[in-house]
Order: structure tokens, then C-alpha cells, then sequence
């Protein structure tokens, strides 16, 4: 029994969330092989709502190919393994003010002449009082603000992994950048319209129709910002 908890302790430790890594102590996090982002375990392919399909017009002897924004072969991506440059601009800034104020006030007064034939001038007697009341008051105040502001500004080239018969664009992008002991990683995925690529092969996220992006990291820095795995676990069940 004994043996298994350790070895469950060290699984943990070498594996849990990839911070603080025991196989990372005493050199910088390594970096993730450059490999087909279609063959990772975490992928899966994109299935998006498509039109009835039609087939292209036919123009004979024409030299002006249908999409083509020349004569000349179009250079912007269109087609599974192409590049594609994804410029990521996001500014963000949000303020919410909320002011509540609520206040109650309650009297109630019931009188009893007589309980089961005992009259009000006995009840009076005993309980020194003739008559039942009650009276309650309440009140709430609470204020709340949120400010918010956040800027990521960051160019990553990306691959298309598929072309949906619509003719849309699935875009994987991935990059880590290690600097010292600290890795950053950006990872952003979409889909893409043709029209919407420019003329330079690059398009913006607010183009990008089911936008994930994500950017972390993992390092030193990391591991002393995230709280222990104990301390998150207190954080998940106390009540308080």
C-alpha cells in the first residue's frame, strides 16, 4: 500500500498540470517536437454547418480562374499544409459598477379575547400581555466593480489542417518560445474564410469563426505564481 502511494505522489508530481515537473528541475523546460498538429491526441477534426453543394462555372478558354485575385497563381494559402500567417490584436478593457440597496420593514398585531374559554383578562394575567405582535426590519447594502483590461498583441504562422466543402479554412497555429527558464506558449485555431485572407497571406483573429486562443506558459516564474496543489484543493471544497 505504501508503494502505491508513492509511486501515485510521484505520478503526480511529474505530471500534474506540467508544473512543477521534477524532470524539469535543474535545467529550463524543454521545448515540444515540431510535428503534424493533426496527429496530436488532443485533435480532432472540424465539422461546421455547410451549404448544398454546387458545382463551379465553366468559361471556356478563359484565363481568369474563379477565387484568383490575378492572372498569376495566387500566393495566399488555400489548400491543406499551405501557411498561413494569424495576427492576434486583442485589446480588452471592461468596467462594471453595481450599487444594490434594499430596506424592509414588517408589524404584525393579533389580539386574543378568549382561548378556549379562557378570557383575555386571565390571558392578560399570566402572560402580561393581551395582545401577540411582532414587529422586523431588514436591510441590505452591496457594491461591486470589476475593471478589466487586457492587450495581447502577437503574429504566429499557422497551418491549414482542412478545406470544409464550403471551401472554409481549419487553422492550427502553435509556437513556444523559450527565454531562460521560462516557456511561453501561444496556440490559436479557427476557421477561416478565403475572402478574408489579404493579399500578404495573413489574417486577424476577429476573422477567425470559432476562435480558440490561448497563451501561457510553463517555467520558474510559472510554478511560483500557481498556487500549491493542496492549497488549490482547500480552495475547490471549503464551504467558507
Amino acid at each position: 500500500m505504501k508503494k502505491i502511494a508513492v509511486t501515485s505522489l510521484f505520478l503526480c508530481l511529474t505530471s500534474c498540470n506540467g508544473v512543477g515537473s521534477l524532470s524539469e528541475i535543474g535545467h529550463p523546460p524543454a521545448l515540444t517536437r515540431t510535428q503534424d498538429p493533426t496527429r496530436d491526441t488532443s485533435y480532432r477534426p472540424v465539422t461546421m454547418p455547410m451549404p448544398p453543394t454546387q458545382p463551379p462555372p465553366v468559361e471556356v478558354a478563359s484565363l481568369w480562374r474563379p477565387g484568383s485575385r490575378a492572372f498569376f497563381k495566387d500566393q495566399r494559402a488555400g489548400q491543406v499544409g499551405d501557411l498561413i500567417t494569424v495576427i492576434v490584436d486583442i485589446t480588452d478593457n471592461a468596467t462594471m459598477v453595481d450599487n444594490t440597496t434594499t430596506t424592509g420593514s414588517g408589524n404584525e398585531a393579533m389580539g386574543m379575547p378568549s382561548v378556549f374559554g379562557l378570557h383575555g383578562k386571565l390571558i392578560s394575567h399570566l402572560t402580561s400581555s393581551s395582545a401577540l405582535s411582532t414587529s422586523s426590519s431588514h436591510g441590505n447594502a452591496a457594491t461591486g466593480s470589476i475593471a478589466r483590461n487586457e492587450v495581447v498583441t502577437v503574429r504566429v504562422a499557422g497551418t491549414i489542417t482542412q478545406v470544409l466543402p464550403n471551401g472554409n479554412f481549419v487553422v492550427v497555429a502553435r509556437q513556444e518560445v523559450r527565454v531562460n527558464s521560462e516557456l511561453r506558449d501561444l496556440q490559436v485555431t479557427g476557421v477561416v474564410r478565403p475572402q478574408d485572407i489579404t493579399a500578404d497571406n495573413t489574417v486577424t483573429h476577429d476573422r477567425m469563426a470559432e476562435a480558440r486562443i490561448s497563451y501561457g506558459g510553463r517555467g520558474q516564474l510559472t510554478i511560483l505564481q500557481t498556487p500549491r496543489y493542496g492549497q488549490q484543493i482547500i480552495d475547490a471544497i471549503a464551504p467558507f
